[in-house]
């Protein structure tokens, strides 16, 4: 079936990477039983969609439903939608909700990997992990992606740039950059520094490095708008 007709159903997508997806099959996790019994109030005849982020989308009818289990017959298969790069999103972090906001918008777009960084300017430094892979499923969810994104716990700017300039083609964005995002790279990682800007001991590593310098906007954007700007424009 394709990725055009879930979105015409309007069908609930459930990530089920703890579970075998097979043609039909009896349901055990609680956290799903919960959200179909007491949030979403399903009904035996209910159409969901499960997929387990690494191969299968399937639809199902719930055929049996209690408090403790559900029984599921399978429907159809649907085609995965996938990004077509890998676009790591490595951000200075910022303050209040911000963050949750680029974690959000960064799976609707395709973000593949999400690297907070600590840079000498940070705003913050404080990062709930737990709460970030919530966020990234719930946004994997809603918009149809037939992946989970990878985030991973911060790590300060001059460690993520070592492990990472020789695997990545790495851009840092400002006005006045000069490169342009090369169509045919694969691997791809956008560096967002803090509102207050890059440090000079941090512009001098990248200098040594050879991370890219590419021209993001004629205006000035905040942090998070940034993030989103680039990481569509890679994906495009």
């Amino acid at each position: 079936m394709k990725r055009t007709d879930i979105l015409d159903m309007k069908l609930h997508r459930f990530l089920a990477n703890d579970i075998e997806l097979k043609h039909d099959f009896w349901l055990h996790d609680e956290r799903l039983l919960h959200q179909w019994n007491n949030v979403l109030r399903f009904r035996i005849g209910q159409q969901v969609v499960l997929f387990d982020g690494k191969q299968h989308e399937r639809l199902y009818k719930i055929t049996e439903l209690t408090k403790t289990e559900a029984h599921l017959a399978h429907v159809t298969d649907f085609v995965r939608k996938l990004p077509n790069r890998n676009v790591y999103l490595m951000w200075s972090l910022l303050k209040k909700d911000k963050n949750d906001w680029v974690l959000q918008k960064g799976t609707e777009i395709g973000v593949s990997h999400f690297l907070p960084l600590l840079a000498d300017r940070s705003e913050k430094t404080g990062f709930n992990h737990e709460r970030a892979e919530r966020i990234i499923i719930e946004a994997a969810e809603q918009c149809g992606r037939g992946d989970i994104p990878i985030v991973r716990e911060p790590m300060h700017v001059g460690v993520a740039v070592d492990q990472l300039h020789d695997k990545l083609t790495l851009y840092i964005c400002e006005q006045d950059g000069e490169d342009s995002l090369e169509e045919r790279v694969h691997d791809v990682g956008v560096l967002i520094g803090p509102e207050g800007g890059w440090s000079e001991n941090e512009k001098a590593l990248f200098q040594n490095k050879g991370v890219k310098h590419l021209n993001l906007h004629d205006f000035t954007l905040r942090a998070e708008t940034a993030a989103v700007v680039v990481c569509s424009r890679a994906l495009q």
